[in-house]
């Protein structure tokens, strides 16, 4: 059995929000609970520990973007804004804040699904990217390390960039260590003697 996905409803208007959540239900989430604000967003968020969050209101204003941009660093979900007012600039600041819908004109319940499902996708992809970016800057940054651990064995020994790549590969297996703890140790040894 699917498990079903949890909400949490963040809207003012204490009459709209029951017509949100009473909106999900029926389309088989959890609402896990309703805020009025997104003030402490990331602390609820970190409490609660919804799948999905959903922020319905006339026009986000700079503090709920600041509240969604904190959210998305400390605790990332995906988030639906249902908004009445939607120029361009609010739009592209709610989607650097983190959102992943933004839909203006208000909420259709019968669209709500969908709505839902392809915010939860593009999140998905948006993380996968997020994860990939992260690894390549990793990954760039521990070729650099090595390669400037490279260039001080081949200063030190006077020797060859493939002598020096050898000699830190051979300790990297010798220790049974990666090879770029194998350079930060040689950077951090060989800049004390020079």
């Amino acid at each position: 059995m699917k498990k079903r996905l949890s909400v949490l409803v963040i809207d003012e208007d204490r009459g709209r929000a029951a017509l949100v959540e009473q909106a999900l239900r029926d389309q088989g989430y959890d609402v896990l609970a309703r805020l009025d604000t997104t003030d402490h967003l990331a602390d609820r968020v970190e409490e609660l520990k919804p799948d999905m969050i959903i922020v319905d209101l006339d026009s986000p204003d700079r503090d709920v973007l600041e509240n969604m941009a904190i959210l998305n660093q400390s605790s990332p979900r995906p988030v639906v804004m249902f908004a009445e007012q939607g120029d361009q600039p609010t739009i592209e600041k709610a989607i650097r804040a983190g959102v992943s819908a933004y839909i203006v004109d208000g909420l259709e319940h019968h669209r709500m699904k969908a709505i839902l499902d392809v915010a939860a996708a593009r999140f998905r992809e948006f993380q996968a990217l997020r994860s990939e970016l992260a690894d390549a800057k990793n990954e760039l940054a521990d070729r650099k390390i090595v390669e400037r651990a490279k260039g001080l064995v081949m200063k030190h020994n006077r020797c060859s960039e493939e002598q020096a790549f050898k000699a830190m590969r051979k300790m990297a297996m010798d220790q049974q260590k990666p090879l770029n703890d194998i350079a930060k140790n040689i950077i951090s040894v060989l800049e004390l003697v020079s």
